[in-house]
């Protein structure tokens, strides 16, 4: 043993001199001392606490052997610390290896009883549930300090119940379990503890469960979580739990993390330092190293703020361990050179300076000893000749911090608008007219306003003058401001919006002209604000399929099957975000019409896919499973049951107030019973899933609905069944169907369900739309069908006498292209089987073409009416307008299908615009 190294140590620590007396024999074995030059990779710790606890099963020698072997490594850490044989960043990685051993060993330990007493815990969805160890803190960024807590959260998958003979739930297996890992760790025996455990950074703090599900932890961080809970769950890192904790984990990184640049973090930092100032002054503690000014928590502030405000954007930024971030925060240019150099110099002796205090007596301290004899201790350990000369060079480290976070944090300050606010008050009074003015000076003067507290009157205050300035330059002031005034007001109160408006000058500039085009998406927003949050980070592409499937299953995912509240509250804000994206990328990135009408089927296909998963589950559970039509299990992959899209789903052609025309069929055995405990017959249980999907997502909630459906293209209509079995609906278009009905099936395509039932369906489909027709027959009934249409839903005499055009209904508009597709499928694939593979206009006009069915020019001009029409339906339609628009502007349009029509289907029919 070096004697040299050994009084040095033990100079260091009074802690070091108590372990060295009590377990000397133990200390003086060769790898406690010999290897005192090296460092303890991860996997020697987790082996070094294994071989420890190896067959070790009384609960009593179990504790004393873990606090022996924390009081044996508490020495050689001291040793290696004082005697500067290792670095700040080993020594605490060290700590953090040690501590998420233990905690493994104790949940290892602990599990052994729980399960002789209640059995294991199984989730409702049959899967047995592990108990997830969330490490918050600087266990969680694996700096654990010489003698710090370890900040843990328990919480698990899912809910469900023990199978042992007492039987307890899931919630309560894990508290109790969690319990027991605390009493292991820090009950005080006469060897010590090994870590003292804090609890309180769980949902609610002291005083609520100590374990909590996936699901309510996301609840709780998405409805309450507070800002300085977004600093805490930084550095949350799974210590246990496999999976489980990796997906909960990826949970809560959008609560930290947002994905627009988050500039209100500055504002909170500023509060909690604040905070944690005024609590230094009550107990007089600014010679504090970590609280006090310049001190350790100074730095992690700079760089934690920096992360939420940049790093739902900057991956890099993400990092748990401060001096990691802080490196990165220099290479993405976010500090400068100087000031990374300044931070982690200043840092990394303020961590060694704690680790001096907190060796002097193994107390979790970071103040400055106030009496001589453990001052004396610190220098000699640090190496500094006289107290005095310490201070100096510590304050000269805490005055770089100071200066740092001064400059970077303090003194962040919002943008001033150009112009002075009276200046832009003057500007837009002479603009507005008479019902504007009275809307701005209600607003202002109004009860709301009156309502709020001070904190978010000063908010707005702030954010009017940026509004105003880009009100006026865009180029429909007025318009944009009396669509936008509901909206103010809608989230005057949730203040997070105005600044990150205020912050963001191009966001802003965005909302601006969109409210300009569409009071669609201005009533969208103000109904549900929580849209804002995509609004504002969305970068205006359209939204991909696989993207739109794996966001909705990931928020889906983690929601108890019986929570159907939470479950049609993610269906609906999945819906109105992404069609919202759609919307802002058809506006302000003017996206080609038919790739607008893909994202919005997508969305609709992706919607209709989950709630059938879902409900389907729903129904399961509690009746069990049904056969299919040749006696096999049905299960969640095998679920003999699809949905058929007509109309607009099922031509790929969505607009954004679209509802959905859908058909169920089923492929089960009707009268066999399901295999559940409250068992039902298979035609019930096609009938429950049906109607558990039309709830999900046709239930008007406080966010709206997810769509409206309608199902009277079903078989013999609303008076037919709700779901129908494939060989009934078959039966019914082979020999009882009209032939609108078969019309119906030329823009009809499966969108979710079981794929073979779906590759059924289709071949169904494509066996009815080929059957030989008379070409005569065919035009004489859709003709009919039309005109009944027109009959119904066209515009009157008196409109068409005052120049008005139904884009949609009308002679030479939408519809009359869409009759015109759909003849010429059911009257010529008979003959040319290739028209009847799509089900949207363009590609059945394309290949009627390739056919030589029509001609090039004639498909060609179609399809161009078609797209024109269609486009400016969708503009209308944003803009919160009907279809009707002024003949005269579409009259060429017009004049070419109404030729064609001529041709095609009516040879009587004659375009006279005037004589209508």
């Amino acid at each position: 043993m070096n004697a040299e190294q050994l009084q040095k140590t033990l100079r260091a620590s009074q802690y070091a001199e108590q372990v060295l007396g009590l377990h000397q024999i133990l200390l003086e074995q060769d790898y406690a001392i010999d290897q005192f030059q090296t460092s303890l990779a991860t996997t020697q710790i987790q082996q070094l606490v294994q071989t420890e606890l190896q067959d070790v099963q009384d609960e009593n020698q179990w504790m004393r052997t873990l606090r022996i072997l924390r009081a044996r490594l508490m020495f050689r850490w001291i040793w290696q610390d004082a005697n500067v044989l290792t670095d700040v960043v080993t020594l605490t990685r060290e700590l953090s290896d040690f501590a998420d051993a233990s905690i493994n060993a104790a949940k290892d330990f602990a599990r052994v009883a729980l399960l002789a007493k209640h059995g294991e815990p199984i989730s409702y969805s049959g899967q047995v549930q592990d108990l997830i160890v969330v490490a918050m803190g600087k266990l969680g960024a694996q700096e654990l300090n010489l003698s710090s807590d370890i900040d843990l959260i328990f919480a698990f998958d899912e809910q469900g119940e023990t199978n042992g003979r007492k039987c307890i739930d899931v919630q309560q297996f894990c508290i109790a379990w969690g319990q027991k890992i605390i009493y292991l760790l820090e009950h005080m025996t006469a060897e010590g503890f090994v870590f003292r455990v804090d609890m309180r950074l769980r949902p609610w703090g002291d005083g609520s469960a100590l374990a909590i599900s996936h699901a309510a932890l996301e609840k709780y961080l998405s409805q309450h979580g507070r800002e300085w809970e977004r600093y805490a769950w930084i550095k949350a890192r799974i210590v246990s739990g496999g999976k489980s904790g990796d997906d909960l984990l990826d949970m809560t990184r959008p609560f930290v993390f947002r994905k627009y640049v988050d500039y209100t973090a500055f504002a909170a930092m500023r509060e909690m330092k604040a905070m944690i100032e005024r609590e230094v002054a009550r107990r007089n503690i600014e010679d504090d190293i970590k609280l006090g000014a310049g001190g350790i928590r100074e730095v992690e502030f700079i760089v934690q703020v920096f992360q939420l405000i940049y790093g739902g954007s900057k991956l890099e930024l993400q990092d748990r361990q401060c001096l990691v971030s802080l490196k990165h925060l220099g290479e993405v240019g976010l500090l400068d050179d100087q000031a990374v150099i300044d931070l982690e110099d200043a840092y990394l002796f303020l961590r060694r300076v704690e680790h001096a205090i907190q060796a002097l007596n193994d107390q979790q301290t970071q103040s400055l000893p106030s009496e001589s004899e453990p001052r004396q201790r610190m220098i000699d350990t640090l190496g500094f000749a006289s107290w005095d000369d310490f201070l100096v060079f510590l304050n000269a480290k805490r005055e770089k911090v100071i200066y740092q976070f001064e400059h970077l944090i303090k003194e962040k300050g919002l943008e001033s608008p150009n112009q002075s606010f009276s200046q832009l008050e003057q500007q837009l009074d002479e603009i507005l007219d008479e019902h504007a003015k009275n809307l701005v000076h209600e607003f202002w003067y109004g009860h709301a306003i009156k309502k709020l507290p001070a904190k978010a009157v000063q908010r707005l205050k702030e954010f009017w003058p940026h509004l105003i300035q880009t009100i006026l330059e865009s180029n429909k002031p007025q318009t944009a401001l009396v669509r936008l005034m509901p909206l103010v007001e809608s989230v005057m109160r949730r203040t997070v919006y105005l600044v990150m408006l205020i912050e963001s000058k191009g966001a802003l500039q965005r909302l601006v002209k969109m409210a300009t085009v569409s009071p669609w998406i201005c009533e969208e927003l103000t109904h549900y604000p929580v849209l804002l949050d995509e609004f504002l980070s969305m970068d205006f592409e359209l939204p991909k399929r696989q993207d739109l499937e794996d966001s909705l299953r990931q928020q889906l995912l983690r929601i108890e099957i019986d929570q159907v509240e939470d479950q049609m509250r993610v269906l609906r804000l999945f819906k109105k975000s992404n069609v919202l994206t759609v919307a802002a990328s058809d506006v302000l990135a003017e996206s080609p019409l038919m790739r607008v009408s893909d994202a919005l089927t997508d969305i609709a296909e992706v919607s209709v896919m989950a709630s059938l998963n879902l409900a389907y589950q729903i129904t399961a559970k509690k009746h069990g499973y049904p056969l299919d039509a040749e006696g096999q299990r049905c299960s969640l992959d095998h679920t003999a049951f699809a949905v058929i899209g007509y109309g607009k789903v099922g031509g790929i052609e969505l607009g954004y107030g679209s509802d959905l025309d859908l058909v169920f069929i089923h492929y089960m055995d009707e009268q066999a019973d399901t295999d559940g405990l409250k068992p039902i017959s298979g035609f019930e249980f096609a009938m429950r899933v049906a109607q558990k999907l039309m709830s999900l997502m046709t239930t008007q909630t406080l966010d709206g609905r997810v769509y409206e459906i309608d199902t009277r293209l079903r078989p013999s209509g609303e008076a037919g069944l709700l779901v129908t079995s494939l060989k009934a609906f078959e039966q019914y278009q082979l020999k009882n169907a009209w032939l609108w009905e078969h019309q119906a099936i030329v823009r009809a395509r499966s969108i979710a369900g079981e794929s073979s039932l779906r590759e059924k369906f289709e071949q169904l489909r494509r066996l009815i739309l080929t059957l030989p027709r008379d070409e005569n027959y065919v035009r004489e009934e859709v003709l009919k069908m039309r005109q009944k249409m027109k009959d119904h839903l066209g515009s009157s005499k008196e409109q068409k006498k005052d120049g008005i055009f139904h884009l949609k209904q009308d002679a030479g508009g939408i519809v009359d292209i869409e009759f015109m597709a759909q003849y010429a499928v059911l009257a010529w694939s008979g003959t040319n089987p290739d028209l009847a593979h799509y089900s949207d206009n363009v590609r059945i006009l394309e290949d009627a073409a390739k056919a030589h069915c029509l001609s090039s020019d004639d498909a060609s001009a179609l399809i161009h009416a078609y797209l024109s029409e269609r486009a400016e339906s969708h503009r209308l339609a944003l803009a919160n307008h009907n279809m009707q628009v002024s003949a005269a502007e579409w009259f060429d349009t017009r004049e070419v299908v109404c030729k064609l029509w001529q041709r095609l289907i009516d040879p009587t029919a004659v375009f006279a615009v005037d004589s209508e």
